[in-house]
């Protein structure tokens, strides 16, 4: 039995190619990796297109501290850097061709590799010091920003500051203003009260004056007219003494007797009041002569009766007013119109009526000095008085002066009773 063998062909050569690639690849980076210096790759190994461009690296910016100012040093060229320890690389093999003999080998020289070194610092050098430049400027240029912001805002606090100064004098100079008109205000009003108040005293003192002018009138009125009562009582007086003279002197005959008698005994009662009447004005008057001649001192008297008149509503003698208002007050607000509410729709006149009170208040006449013309008016007028009757007993200084007040009042009546 014969065997046959077929030739079986290796793996494919893209293995062989994607494996050289990669080893390729690997070299070059190994290669780029800057050892020292700047450069990459090896040191001293350089391109023949970077020497004949002589381009400088790439720009490396690096902030420092600025230099202290220092004295310049002399230029110093710099020293080639030392060369990294590392194995030759194998020498191309040589070709058979040998060069010419006699032609030395040249030297490398490592100046041209190193005239672009002191550039690239003193470009590097000038790139850090305008960068500080640049950044001090910066620096200053926000510093200004922030000084002028704290400027503007201090001269809006100072804007703001002196505007609230300028509302706050301004409201103090509204509170003076007001707090002048108010203590003028009070002033003006405090001349006004006060010229009220001294046109109210002239006033006062005026009335007072007519007053005490009227009262005096008052006064010479009633002594005037108490002279001429008195007068006449004493004149009844003397004519009942002569009637009652003649009556005894003349003896007629018997036929004559009971004549003479019948006359004298009709005029003794009225000669017998008229003395009476006339003893009791002569007792008052001279009791009034001693009271002003000494007052306050009650005066004595026979019959114990002292009498005081009042025939208008002001008197000096204060008591008798004051008792004469409230006596006049309780007959016009105790609903007295009712007993005369009928008779008063008659046609009559005001009466004038004047009412004697003894010293426990009870009355002891009523007089009537102008009648209304209408009986049932006069009637009532005394239902009234005796009805609110007693009318109080006198002030302590008032019993001390009179034990009886006349009192005068014009009597109205609409609504009610009404005394003037």
């Amino acid at each position: 039995m014969v065997t046959s063998m077929q030739f079986v062909p290796p793996a494919a050569p893209w293995r062989m190619r994607m494996a050289l690639s990669l080893s390729v690849l690997l070299h070059v980076l190994l290669l780029s990796i800057p050892i020292q210096g700047d450069v990459f790759g090896l040191s001293g190994l350089r391109l023949p297109w970077q020497e004949r461009r002589l381009a400088a690296s790439d720009l490396q910016i690096v902030l420092t501290p600025a230099p202290t100012a220092a004295p310049p040093a002399p230029a110093v060229a710099p020293r080639p850097l030392p060369l990294p320890a590392t194995e030759p690389a194998p020498a191309p093999r040589e070709r058979p061709a040998a060069a010419p003999p006699g032609r030395a080998e040249p030297k490398p020289n490592p100046k041209p590799d190193l005239k672009p070194e002191p550039d690239r610092q003193a470009a590097e050098q000038s790139r850090q010091v305008e960068l500080i430049a640049l950044a001090r400027e910066r620096a200053d240029r926000e510093a200004s920003a922030r000084v002028e912001l704290d400027r503007i805002a201090a001269e809006r606090r100072e804007a703001a500051r002196q505007e609230q100064d300028r509302r706050d004098a301004l409201a103090r100079l509204e509170e003076e203003h007001a707090a002048a008109a108010r203590l003028e205000a009070e002033r003006l009003e405090l001349e006004r009260l006060d010229a009220v108040r001294r046109e109210q005293e002239t006033a006062r003192l005026e009335a007072a004056r007519l007053e005490a002018a009227r009262q005096e009138a008052i006064q010479q009125e009633q002594a005037r007219q108490e002279q001429a009562r008195l007068e006449e009582a004493q004149r009844e007086q003397e004519r009942a003494r002569q009637a009652q003279v003649q009556a005894q002197a003349s003896q007629a005959p018997v036929q004559q007797g009971p004549v003479d008698r019948g006359q004298a005994a009709q005029l003794a009662p009225r000669a017998e009041q008229l003395r009476a009447i006339a003893e009791q004005l002569a007792r008052e008057s001279a009791g009034r002569d001693r009271a002003g001649t000494a007052p306050g001192v009650p005066p004595p008297t026979v019959s114990g009766l002292r009498r005081g008149w009042l025939f208008g509503r002001s008197d000096p003698n204060q008591d008798m007013v004051q008792y004469a208002q409230a006596m006049g007050r309780k007959i016009e607000l105790n609903r007295t119109l009712d007993m005369v509410r009928e008779a008063v729709k008659q046609p009559h006149t005001q009466p004038v009526v004047t009412v004697a009170v003894r010293a426990d208040g009870s009355v002891e006449k009523i007089t009537f000095e102008t009648s209304s013309g209408v009986a049932a008016i006069d009637d009532g007028i005394r239902k009234i008085i005796a009805s609110q009757a007693p009318y109080g007993p006198f002030p302590p200084a008032l019993a001390r002066q009179y034990d009886v007040v006349e009192i005068r009042r014009t009597w109205l009546f609409d609504v009610a009773v009404r005394l003037q």
